[in-house]
């Protein structure tokens, strides 16, 4: 008897349960049909009731057919029907929602990290193929000596270098500039490094890491069938567990209770006969213990100056259109600029003769600006500072051969 209680209880408990997450989602079901918040509580309300209803028609139905009123049995099973069927749909949708809601929000997930991942490793190709360099403040200081001699002003800011101590002298000036170009554009590409894997340590490896479902993912290899069906076999079984679960939980419960059994009458008591026999006492009988039914038991069920560390094809073969454009073109020249326009134009001519698909002007910028070149605005457009194009620099070098070649003359 006591075996009988427990095990009704717990059954009551676990249906219970059941009803309740049931009830849970014919709520939010029926809200979500409401124009305004009251036809939501009215429309939840009644999702409510009707799903208590479906956990109460077994009790109604079997009583009936056992009490043989065969009209409140037609009834009742109309009324389960109906009250089952809009639970199941209801059920459905929110198990679809849930679930695909799910999976989508771990592909998203799932595509930061890829795309986190890919910028990473971008920036530290970027920032291998930098030259050795000395930290920028320091190049600085060098620069800033340099133009406190005297030189500095007889060649004019290293633009009229003609004797060979002056070009020995803006040599050197301009490759300090160089330096410092390169270790203020790896000083950029540090912090976006320190960045990209800050935002990469705020990730749940288990999320990124995995299938979008992977209790799909494992039922389709077992299978043999697609995703996308074992999901939708998934969101059926869910929701056919609960309203099974939650319509006849109940009833199989109380049945440990017998609810319908009867108790037998009392037999009626025999009035005692008299007699004058001697009556034996008799030895009462010891009715035998009944065998007790056997219980099954369950059993339980990088640095910016360590380019050394990467391979030499790494050091060579740039991984942008735009990059290699920049290396081959463009040389950092202190006093020159070049205008965006100009520039975009000298790498759709580098595209054409490549048969290479030039990017777009705006995403173009955005590539050049993420090498750590100064850029002002002006009346005539967008400037470039520091830079020139390899070919200006011929154009004035051929120039400046063809005067010295006329004063000679």
């Amino acid at each position: 008897m006591k075996i009988r209680h427990a095990l009704g209880v717990f059954g009551i408990l676990a249906a219970g349960v059941l009803l309740a997450v049931s009830a849970a989602m014919n709520w939010r079901f029926g809200y979500s049909l409401g124009r305004t918040e009251l036809d939501g509580m009215i429309y939840g309300s009644a999702s409510v009731a009707a799903d208590c209803l479906k956990a109460l028609i077994p009790f109604f139905l079997f009583a009936a057919i056992r009490n043989r009123m065969w009209s409140q049995a037609a009834a009742a099973a109309v009324v389960g029907v109906v009250v089952t069927a809009y639970s199941l749909t209801s059920a459905l949708g929110h198990a679809a929602l849930n679930r695909f809601d799910t999976s989508g929000h771990r592909m998203v997930e799932a595509q930061v990290y890829q795309d986190l991942r890919s910028d990473l490793k971008r920036a530290q190709d970027q920032l291998s193929w930098i030259p050795q360099h000395r930290p920028a403040a320091a190049v600085g200081g060098e620069i800033e000596a340099l133009k406190s001699e005297r030189v500095w002003a007889a060649t004019k800011g290293c633009t009229d270098a003609t004797r060979p101590q002056s070009r020995k002298f803006c040599q050197q000036y301009h490759g300090l500039t160089a330096e410092m170009a390169s270790g203020q554009q790896a000083e950029a590409l540090e912090a976006r490094i320190a960045d990209i894997q800050d935002k990469l340590g705020k990730t749940d490896a288990m999320t990124v890491m995995g299938e979008a479902d992977p209790q799909a993912a494992v039922l389709a290899k077992i299978s043999g069938v697609s995703i996308d069906q074992v999901q939708m076999a998934m969101t059926i079984f869910i929701a056919l567990l609960l309203e099974v679960g939650s319509a006849f939980g109940m009833f199989i419960a109380f049945s440990q209770w017998r609810l319908y059994e009867r108790e037998a009458p009392a037999a009626p008591a025999v009035p005692a006969l008299k007699s004058t026999a001697v009556v034996e006492p008799v030895a009462p009988e010891v009715p035998l213990a009944a065998p007790q039914p056997a219980v099954a038991i369950d059993k339980p069920r990088f640095n910016a100056n360590d380019n050394r560390s990467l391979p030499a094809a790494k050091l060579l073969v740039p991984e942008t259109d735009v990059e290699r454009f920049y290396k081959e073109n463009v040389e950092a020249r202190n006093g020159h600029t070049v205008s965006a326009t100009k520039l975009f134009e000298a790498y759709c001519e580098w595209c054409e003769e490549l048969e290479k698909e030039p990017l777009s002007h705006p995403l173009f910028g955005r590539e050049i600006s993420g090498f750590g070149i100064t850029k002002v605005k002006r009346k005539d457009g967008v400037m470039y500072v520091g830079i020139a194009l390899k070919s200006d620099l011929e154009l004035e070098e051929d120039k400046k051969l063809t005067a010295l070649r006329a004063e000679a003359a």
